[in-house]
């Protein structure tokens, strides 16, 4: 058969392309980053602790560790949790690569549980079936912002002993049965890239209400070393004076960062409810086309979105998902893919990870796209956006 051109028929919905993901960043942002350049402190200065205090306002955590970036806040929370050689830890393949390669860093191992086919996020009844005596930790990811299952999940967790890391990439501004997500699991995880909710150009954070866990991060974070007093060994022989207790990194975030992340924070209301309009909008229109599906949600998640995931109906096409995915640039829509399910991948395949390990993960990949959503979309934007997937999927309807 024939192909039909990558343009639906007729001339592109949009003479302009729009991103899948954008910043925003405006005057408050811009004079907040300044004023730190003019400051005799860019790093290691008053900003993280300021960031740090309001990280724990905003998510009800009673502690906040700024980090350089998101994958050094779950290394250092799989530090911190005691994770190394010969355990396992249980994660989603549908996430970025960070959420497993921290297990590797620790020299532990990944293992993969599948998903729920409606809402994309791990499965606790998978998680359950494969624990072992070696697993030590679950890191459960807020996939696309929506909350995890944390009940099941931490009660999985309490049943075996293990502790629970939230990998909340996506997902700051989400709650979980009205509770900020970021006060619930043992530790979460926050990364600040510029696509996510707010940004600090790069950037992470952990957040933890256990205080040994906090002592642990904070160590950790700035190579094990401390001017502490009351955790040195000895009494310091002066101001000058530091310690090594531990083998840690230099995971800081620099003051720059964080004066840009404080005023980001000052905007998360507004950014939350932009997008939560979006997707509302999106569901709406996207859940009568017949050839399309909409990810559900579970009603104890009020979340936050930070993807909007549209999966397609192979069966009511007459093109896959690649086909799709041109279409919709050939209409100036751009897209993305979230995400590749990490054991596919040719390092893992050289761990001795095979294909067919999460079937419902496996399915979910080859039919999804990640479409526009940021605070900065206008109204037609937005409706640009539903008519160029209206328009792809009529024309190529089965």
């Amino acid at each position: 058969m024939t192909e039909k051109p990558a343009i639906a028929g007729g001339t592109p919905v949009r003479d302009t392309q729009i991103f899948y993901g954008h910043q925003f960043l405006d005057e408050e942002d811009y004079g907040a980053v300044l004023a730190v350049l003019k400051s005799p402190e860019l790093t290691c200065g008053p900003k993280i602790e300021e960031l740090e205090h309001r990280l724990c306002e905003v998510t009800g955590a009673k502690y906040a560790v700024a980090v350089s970036n998101g994958t050094a806040a779950l290394h250092l929370a799989c530090l911190a949790a005691g994770i190394g050689e010969g355990d396992e830890v249980i994660t989603t393949p549908i996430t970025f690569a960070a959420s497993a390669n921290c297990a590797l860093y620790c020299g532990a191992r990944p293992v993969f549980a599948d998903i729920n086919e409606k809402t994309y996020n791990i499965d606790p009844e998978s998680v359950r079936a494969h624990v072992t005596r070696h697993t030590r930790a679950v890191v459960a990811v807020d996939y696309t912002g929506q909350s995890a299952q944390l009940d099941a999940l931490m009660e999985i967790c309490r049943e075996h002993g293990l502790l629970l890391i939230t990998d909340g990439a996506h997902s700051i501004g989400t709650r979980y049965k009205g509770q900020p997500t970021g006060s619930i699991a043992d530790m979460t995880t926050f990364s600040f890239h510029p696509v996510k909710t707010v940004t600090g150009g790069e950037g992470g954070a952990i957040t933890t209400n256990d205080e040994t866990l906090y002592e642990k991060l904070c160590l950790l974070r700035t190579h094990g070393i401390t001017r502490n007093q009351a955790w040195m060994e000895k009494e310091a022989d002066g101001p000058w004076y530091y310690e090594q207790l531990a083998l840690g990194y230099n995971y800081r975030m620099t003051d720059i960062q964080a004066g840009l992340l404080c005023s980001q924070l000052n905007k998360l209301d507004r950014f939350k409810m932009r997008r939560k309009e979006i997707v509302r909008r999106y569901d709406e229109a996207f859940s009568q086309i017949a050839q399309l599906s909409v990810q559900e949600e579970i009603p104890e998640s009020d979340t936050t979105r930070h993807l909007y995931i549209l999966r397609i109906r192979p069966e009511r096409l007459t093109i896959g998902r690649k086909q799709f995915f041109e279409a919709l640039y050939a209409e100036n829509v751009c897209c993305n893919v979230h995400y590749i399910p990490v054991y596919y991948f040719p390092y893992y395949r050289k761990l001795g990870y095979e294909k067919g390990l999460c079937p419902k993960a496996e399915k979910l990949y080859e039919e999804i796209l990640s479409l526009p959503l940021y605070y900065g979309m206008s109204d037609q934007d937005v409706e640009d956006v539903i008519a160029a997937v209206s328009k792809i999927a009529a024309y190529y309807a089965r």
